[in-house]
C-alpha cells in the first residue's frame, strides 16, 4: 500500500471517529473533552508509533517558544490530555514529534530530526484539536481535526 493510500485511510478514520458521538474516550477514540490530542502512525510498519516523545510549546510575544508540556505516545500511538484546558489558551502552538529518536529505536537512520506542526489555536473561538501524523524515515504527513467544544 502506498503512503498516499495509508494517509487517505488515516484521514478518513480520524474524520469518521470525530463525527461519531463519544461516550468515553479510549484507544483509537476521539476525545471531545480533551483540548489537544495527538496520534502518530508508523507508515513503514502499518502500526501505531509507540513511545514517540512529543513536546507542546506556545510562541511568546518575542517569537521564542515556551515549553508548555510534553508526553510520550502509548500503545495506540496516542496521547490524550497532553494539556489542560486552562493551559491551552489562544495563541500559536508547536507540537514537536521526536522522530529521530523513534526511528533510531527501530534501527533506522532517519532524514529528519523532528516533525513540527505549528498552528494557531482558538482563532475562531474555543476549539478542540486532534493532530495526527504519519511517519516514515524520510517523510511525514500531518493532518488536523478541529472541532467546536460541546458544553
Amino acid at each position: 500500500m502506498t503512503p498516499a493510500a495509508v494517509f487517505v485511510i488515516l484521514v478518513a478514520a480520524v474524520l469518521h471517529v470525530e463525527a461519531a458521538p463519544v461516550e468515553k474516550a479510549g484507544q483509537g477514540d476521539a476525545d471531545t473533552r480533551c483540548p489537544l490530542m495527538v496520534k502518530v502512525l508508523d507508515a513503514v510498519r502499518g502500526t501505531a508509533a509507540v513511545e514517540v516523545k512529543v513536546t507542546v510549546s506556545r510562541q511568546d510575544t518575542d517569537g521564542s517558544w515556551i515549553k508548555v508540556t510534553s508526553g510520550v505516545t502509548g500503545l495506540a500511538g496516542e496521547i490524550h490530555d497532553i494539556i489542560k484546558e486552562e493551559d491551552f489558551t489562544a495563541g500559536i502552538y508547536k507540537v514537536a514529534f521526536d522522530t529521530k529518536a523513534y526511528w533510531k529505536s527501530k534501527g533506522t537512520t532517519p532524514f529528519h530530526e523532528m516533525a513540527d506542526v505549528v498552528f494557531t489555536a482558538h482563532a475562531d473561538g474555543h476549539r478542540h484539536y486532534t493532530v495526527a501524523i504519519l511517519l516514515s524515515p524520510f517523510s511525514y504527513t500531518a493532518t488536523a481535526v478541529v472541532t467546536a467544544t460541546q458544553d
